[in-house]
C-alpha cells in the first residue's frame, strides 16, 4: 500500500491528511499547540485516534513514544552516533537504513523491508510518499515514520 503525507508550511500546529493512492484521506495527524514536548495524534479519516506520539523532555537525544489503543508500543530513540544517526525501536526488531537527512530511509525487520520512505523535493511544504509492505501494521508503521519525521526535523532547527 502507497500513502502520501504532506505538511503545511505555515501551521502554527501540525495538522495534515495522509492519503491513499486514489487521493482519499486515509488519517488525520494533528498536534498539540500548547504541551510540553512536541505531541502529535494520528486519526483514522473516519473517526477514532489510531496513535499518539509523544516526546520525551529532558533527554540528551530526542525520544517519541507511541501509544496505541492506549498502551506504549515502542519508543523511537535517537542513538549518540558521530558519523551517521542511528534510531532504536525499544521492543521492536526495526532498524532504520537510508539516508535520514534526505527523507529516504527504510524500516527493515529481519532483513525485510516494512516501510519505505521517499521525500518529494519540489514540492511546497514537506511531501513524502511511504510504502508499507503487504502485511505490515500500517498504523505502527505511520506513526514511526511520524516519529522519526518529528526528530529529524528537531535535529535541523537546531542548527
Amino acid at each position: 500500500m502507497r500513502l502520501y503525507m504532506k505538511q503545511k508550511v505555515f501551521s502554527f500546529r501540525d495538522r495534515f491528511a495522509v492519503k491513499d493512492e486514489m487521493g482519499a484521506d486515509r488519517y488525520f495527524v494533528e498536534g498539540q499547540l500548547f504541551s510540553w514536548g512536541k505531541k502529535l495524534h494520528l486519526y483514522f479519516a473516519g473517526g477514532g485516534e489510531a496513535a499518539f506520539l509523544k516526546q520525551k523532555v529532558l533527554t540528551l537525544l530526542p525520544r517519541f513514544e507511541i501509544y496505541v489503543n492506549g498502551r506504549m508500543v515502542t519508543e523511537v530513540v535517537k542513538k549518540f552516533t558521530l558519523l551517521r544517526p542511528s534510531y532504536r525501536f525499544s521492543g521492536l526488531d526495526w532498524q532504520l537504513e537510508g539516508d535520514f537527512w534526505a527523507h529516504n530511509y527504510a524500516i527493515v525487520s529481519g532483513g525485510h523491508t516494512i516501510v519505505t520512505v521517499r521525500k518529494a523535493w519540489f514540492s511546497w511544504g514537506d511531501s513524502y510518499e511511504i510504502d508499507l509492505a503487504p502485511g505490515a501494521d500500517e498504523v505502527l508503521a505511520l506513526a514511526a515514520v511520524l516519529a522519526v519525521d518529528c526528530v529529524l526535523d528537531a535535529a535541523q532547527s537546531s542548527h
